[in-house]
């Protein structure tokens, strides 16, 4: 039976079959060793510390970090990781969790969009397995961000726009256009006004192109109404509050960040985002050929699904590409369009009896995994390449990666080679399972060292009680708060992203000390209170010779743990 055909109970089956295979490829992936890395700085921890205050002050309105008012998100992020934490303890799990669980929501919903409208279930699967196995959205997905969250609820306002659009009874079209506003608002309190950005940028020109836009004015009352409903009380809230947050939000996050060249934050050229696109869309990006074959036909359909997702992932994407600042994760939402329209574009390709293009592309993979094994071994085991990924110790680590990218290789040399396509597909699918799910475990310990100070602080803990006074430069805060439990940490000589919540706190006004000041409280302290500095340690070596000496030091991996 062809993987494209079926039905009866023999469908029910298979699809029974591939639907475990795709849960257990989440869990595998995702869940089970969520907890085996350290976290990392400044985000991870950032994203741990401050829903860790909010359960500690039990403030649930005004976000804080190391004591001070934080503005830069709205606070649904750090209500979801706080909730985590809540349930599982602190701990790398906890605040990973989330990320993760939003990750195979947005392959959940993909996976409904396209089975209703582009394929059915198995069209369906293909591209949830497809969004799952995206490097992208999978080094993203296993990590403590708020993009996976953000990407999750706008891929259910899209979703829900495109079953509102579809839908003929005027009912339930209005139920799915409150369901589009409901997750519109959600996005919203997750990280602000980019949540109105995508929708907009998607919906307009799909309506052009499909001359309804009148329809789309009649209707927009609905899903405004379900944003109100789902963002005014907070909204409101943190008015009464801090009456200041809207204009920092609004002008400083948002205007600054996103238009500015001058004041927007992490500047980068217009095409920035191409190779992330490319490179974040492995393996899939390989099959384009065959998905440009298998979506023709549908393109020239007028109720194809390929239509909404072209504008889903072309505006959006421009969008990302004018504004000045750009990081990684902000073109995370672009990846469930592309994923919809290589499954459907596969989906059509293997119906139409074609399998040549395929073939190529499989096989151009196979070489390129293979050879990249190669290169790994070869930089380890011989002096033709100087840079060394590994040092002596960690020879496990890369031969367990060798070892995914040789499976990798076998995989799609055999998913190309087969003559079944429900076999190739699948092949193809869970090519990568090995190697990505080995990434929770061989990332080189000097990355890994030099992100994540974890060791240094725990091991230094017993110096470290209630009445420590605690000085850190402005990297490390967020980790230091987060492993000793502190809101009242000493920032030197620069105040970083906590910045505004120092210039905002009065009551605080010494928080920042320039090196005479640190220098003074130690001296006064000499023989009474222990002082604990932890910076990174080309900082320190900066301060070395303005400080007294200290009587302890540990030095690890980039980091200081000094005791005066």
């Amino acid at each position: 039976m062809d993987f494209l055909s079926g039905s009866g109970e023999i469908e029910n089956l298979i699809m029974k079959k591939y639907s475990v295979a795709l849960i257990a490829l989440f869990l595998i992936l995702y869940i089970l060793p969520l907890g085996v890395r350290p976290i990392s700085i400044p985000d991870e921890s950032r994203y741990a510390e401050i829903p860790r205050e909010m359960i500690a002050s039990g403030d649930w309105v005004v976000p804080h970090l190391n004591g001070l008012r934080y503005f830069e998100k709205p606070v649904l992020g750090y209500w979801l990781n706080a909730l985590s934490i809540t349930l599982f303890g602190e701990s790398a799990f906890s605040i990973r969790l989330t990320s993760a669980l939003a990750t195979g929501i947005s392959a959940l919903i993909v996976f409904f969009l396209i089975r209703r409208f582009g394929g059915g279930s198995r069209a369906g699967i293909l591209g949830a397995a497809a969004y799952l196995t995206c490097l992208l959205v999978f080094a993203l997905g296993i990590i403590n961000i708020l993009d996976s969250m953000l990407s999750m609820f706008l891929s259910g306002a899209m979703a829900s726009f495109f079953f509102a659009y579809k839908e003929e009874r005027f009912s339930k079209k209005v139920a799915f256009l409150a369901l589009f506003g409901l997750f519109c608002g959600l996005a919203f309190l997750i990280k602000g006004f980019l949540a109105f950005a995508v929708p907009l940028l998607t919906i307009v020109p799909f309506m052009l192109w499909e001359r309804r836009f009148k329809e789309l004015i009649k209707i927009s009352w609905v899903p405004f109404l379900m944003v109100l409903i789902v963002t005014l009380p907070w909204c409101i809230m943190i008015h009464l509050r801090e009456s200041d947050f809207w204009n920092y939000f609004f002008w400083t996050e948002h205007i600054k960040r996103f238009i500015s060249p001058i004041a927007g934050q992490h500047p980068k050229p217009f095409w920035y985002f191409i190779p992330i696109l490319v490179g974040g869309a492995l393996p899939w990006i390989f099959l384009l050929p065959a998905v440009f074959s298998g979506a023709k036909d549908v393109f020239q359909s007028k109720d194809s699904l390929i239509r909404f997702a072209i504008c889903w992932l072309l505006f959006p994407f421009l969008f990302f590409s004018v504004c000045s600042g750009k990081l990684i994760p902000y073109i995370l939402p672009c990846f469930p369009p592309i994923v919809s329209i290589i499954a459907i574009g596969l989906v059509n390709y293997f119906e139409s009896g074609k399998k040549r293009s395929f073939a190529i592309c499989a096989s151009f993979l196979a070489v390129l995994t293979v050879g990249a094994a190669v290169m790994l071994v070869a930089s380890q085991t011989t002096e033709l390449v100087e840079f060394r990924a590994y040092s002596r110790p960690e020879t496990w680590k890369w031969v367990l990666a060798a070892a995914g990218l040789l499976i990798w290789s076998t995989a799609c040399f055999l998913s190309a080679m087969g003559s079944d396509s429900k076999k190739k597909l699948a092949l193809y699918a869970i090519a990568p399972l090995m190697l990505l799910f080995s990434v929770h475990f061989i990332v080189p310990d000097q990355v890994m060292e030099e992100r994540a100070p974890e060791g240094l602080l725990s091991r230094n803990r017993d110096m470290v009680n209630a009445e420590t006074m605690v000085v850190s430069d402005e990297y490390l805060v967020h980790a230091v708060c987060w492993f000793y439990g502190r809101d009242n940490v000493y920032l030197l000589e620069k105040s970083g992203e906590l910045r505004y919540g120092l210039e905002r706190d009065e009551s605080i006004p010494s928080r920042l000390l320039t090196i005479k000041n640190f220098r003074e409280i130690i001296n006064s302290n000499s023989g009474k209170n222990r002082i604990i500095l932890i910076a990174e340690e080309k900082r320190y070596r900066q301060w070395m010779s303005l400080l007294p000496k200290p009587e302890f030091e540990d030095i690890d991996n980039g980091f200081v743990f000094l005791r005066f």
